[in-house]
C-alpha cells in the first residue's frame, strides 16, 4: 500500500462526496490518503459482456466503488493510469441495475491512451472517442433529469463532450449507483489513481459548450 494512505472499511466516506461507497466486485485493494483515491484490478479483471455472446453469460467483472447521489449531480477527477497492457483502464462508471451500466474510460485502446465510453443493456457496445497524450486526464459524469452524460478535459477546466444517454426506468435512474472502476481485461493487473474528485450537486445545462 502507498504510504500515506489507508485501507477502506467496506462502508465510507471520502470527504469530497455527500454519499457514502461501498466496494463491488473483486477486491481492489482500494485506498484513500493526500486527496487521492487508488485502487487495481487483477489479471483479466473487467466488466463487459462482448455483444457477440448470444446468451447473457454472467458478466466478467473489476473492482468498483459506488454509491448513490441525490438529484441532479456532476463527478468529476483526474484519473492516472499505470498502463501495462492493452485495455488497462482507470473509469468512472455508473449502475443502474445488473444488467444496465455504463463506463467512462481512459483506457489504452489498445496501444494509445484514449478516451473510451461503454453503454451495458443486457450487452456492451463499445467506442473510442479520441486519443489523449500520457496517462493522466480528467473524466466527468453527470445526470440531468433522465438523462446521463459524459465528458473529458485536460485540465479540469474546460470540458469535452463525448456520449449523452438515458439508461433504465425513472425509479432506476434516480438511485443510479456512481463511482469508480479500474480494469485489465487482457493484463496481470492494473493501479489507477483518482484525484482532484469534486462532486457539484447540479446538472448540466449545455452539453457542448466546454463548461
Amino acid at each position: 500500500m502507498t504510504e500515506g494512505r489507508a485501507a477502506l472499511p467496506e462502508s465510507f466516506g471520502l470527504p469530497e462526496l455527500p454519499f457514502p461507497l461501498r466496494p463491488y466486485g473483486p477486491e481492489g485493494a482500494w485506498a484513500h490518503g493526500d486527496g487521492a483515491l487508488t485502487g487495481r484490478a487483477g489479471p483479466r479483471q473487467d466488466r463487459f459482456v462482448p455483444p457477440s455472446r448470444e446468451s447473457l453469460d454472467p458478466a466478467s467483472d473489476a473492482p468498483r466503488l459506488l454509491g448513490v447521489p441525490d438529484g441532479d449531480f456532476q463527478l468529476l477527477a483526474r484519473v492516472t493510469v499505470g498502463f501495462e497492457a492493452a485495455f488497462d483502464a482507470g473509469v468512472l462508471c455508473l449502475e443502474v441495475a445488473e444488467r444496465q451500466w455504463a463506463k467512462l474510460c481512459l483506457e489504452l485502446s489498445p496501444e494509445r491512451p484514449t478516451i473510451c465510453t461503454v453503454v451495458t443493456r443486457g450487452h456492451s457496445d463499445d467506442a473510442n472517442s479520441f486519443q489523449v497524450d500520457g496517462e493522466s486526464f480528467w473524466l466527468r459524469v453527470s445526470r440531468t433529469g433522465r438523462a446521463f452524460a459524459f465528458h473529458a478535459s485536460p485540465d479540469g477546466e474546460r470540458w469535452t463532450f463525448v456520449r449523452v444517454f438515458t439508461l433504465g426506468t425513472a425509479e432506476e435512474i434516480a438511485t443510479a449507483r456512481v463511482g469508480f472502476l479500474v480494469q485489465s481485461p487482457t493484463g496481470e493487473g492494473c493501479a489507477a489513481t483518482f484525484d482532484g474528485i469534486a462532486f457539484r450537486p447540479t446538472g448540466l445545462a449545455d452539453l457542448r459548450d466546454g463548461s
